[in-house]
């Protein structure tokens, strides 16, 4: 039951750490930031099990990240409200050809970085671009200008970038 507590603590841990890194760095990790995550993986496996080196304690701490990440899954679809703090929003970050730049700086994203994920889907300048949305998995989906639409909405362009 030891190893079921320390593991579930350890879930929510690293799901804040993961929350709190940024969706602009979970859609694309430096080569360092992997190595981290997998560094923390091994040490948090040694403070989840401890001296318990069995199978069984490994299947059980496995086994119980496992059960939370379905039952976060399971929260997404079953409360949508709280789904959205689970999983996060997705953020506009360009409209009608300007960037954002609160909303970069919120979510710990530079202009430099907006700019090749859009060179990336075609695009050239941030005019060309009716809007820009960071989803929650950290990929941005672009919309294109429609020139011809007397509404000024854009059609999809593109579907997403890291």
């Amino acid at each position: 039951m030891e190893i079921v507590l320390r593991a579930a603590i350890t879930f929510f841990l690293l799901w804040l750490i993961t929350r709190a890194v940024g969706r602009s760095t979970l859609g694309e990790l430096s080569s360092f930031e992997l190595l981290l995550f997998i560094t923390m993986g091994d040490l948090v496996q040694q403070g989840v099990t401890q001296e318990d080196h069995s199978v069984t304690g490994g299947l059980i701490a496995v086994g119980t990240m496992a059960l939370l990440t379905v039952m976060l899954g399971y929260v997404n679809v079953r409360w949508p409200r709280l789904g959205r703090f689970v999983h996060g929003s997705p953020v506009v970050i360009l409209h009608g050809g300007k960037p954002d730049l609160k909303a970069l700086r919120s979510e710990r994203m530079g202009i430099d970085d907006l700019m090749t994920a859009a060179r990336g889907q075609g695009f050239r300048n941030f005019s060309d671009i009716d809007l820009a949305v960071l989803e929650p998995n950290g990929k941005i989906s672009f919309f294109a200008k429609d020139e011809g639409s007397p509404s000024g909405q854009g059609d999809a362009a593109g579907g997403s970038a890291p």
